[in-house]
């Protein structure tokens, strides 16, 4: 009969993830700090993890970082919400400054980043949608729109620039491109509750 799997072990491991990241940085992660810093051994967290890099999306999945459930009755201001936890999450150390260097083996690695797909980004994205979803059924958002081609109209400029950080992500970035977007692709019915004087 097989052992059963010590769970606390497993939250120990994904916190010390989390920790370590947001002190030293994804590069310089190390399953010996890992390790260390969850009380346990290299060889417990070898049989629970394919590699470090499934271990990282894991805590990055498990810490849902920037998704969040927005229903205001308002479209425009549930996108801005959206942006604005996503333009926070990636100023966070434990996804946005991970992602960068994540990118590169997510390329290498089909399984790794169907995982990222699933695991990490799924959830803003299906959490987005819902929002779409209201708003198209309001009369907010124009008929017969490419749900997954909006998504990335609106979080594209904001991973952009936490990614290259050519030009300033402050507070008002998340207003900015949900009137933007929207000017696209809204009905021109909904409320416009921008929260600008």
């Amino acid at each position: 009969m097989a052992r059963r799997r010590d769970e606390r072990i497993d939250h120990a491991v994904l916190a010390a993830v989390t920790e370590l990241v947001r002190e030293v940085g994804y590069p310089a992660l190390t399953m010996e700090a890992i390790a260390q810093r969850a009380g346990t051994t290299k060889p417990a967290i070898r049989r629970r993890w394919k590699s470090q890099k499934h271990l990282v999306v894991e805590a990055m999945a498990r810490d849902r970082a920037g998704v969040v459930e927005m229903d205001t009755g308002c479209t425009h201001c549930d996108i801005v919400g959206h942006l604005e936890a996503l333009r926070l999450a990636m100023d966070d150390p434990a996804l946005g400054h991970v992602l960068p260097a994540l990118v590169a083996d997510l390329a290498d690695d089909p399984e790794l980043r169907a995982s990222f797909l699933a695991a990490v980004w799924g959830p803003r994205r299906e959490a987005c949608l819902a929002s779409l979803r209201k708003g198209r059924a309001r009369g907010d958002l124009r008929p017969g729109l490419d749900a997954d081609l909006v998504l990335d109209l609106f979080a594209a400029p904001v991973v952009f620039r936490a990614l290259f950080g050519h030009s300033a992500l402050g507070p008002e970035f998340s207003e900015d491109v949900a009137l933007a977007v929207l000017a696209g692709v809204g009905s021109g019915r909904g409320r416009h509750c921008t929260g600008k004087g």
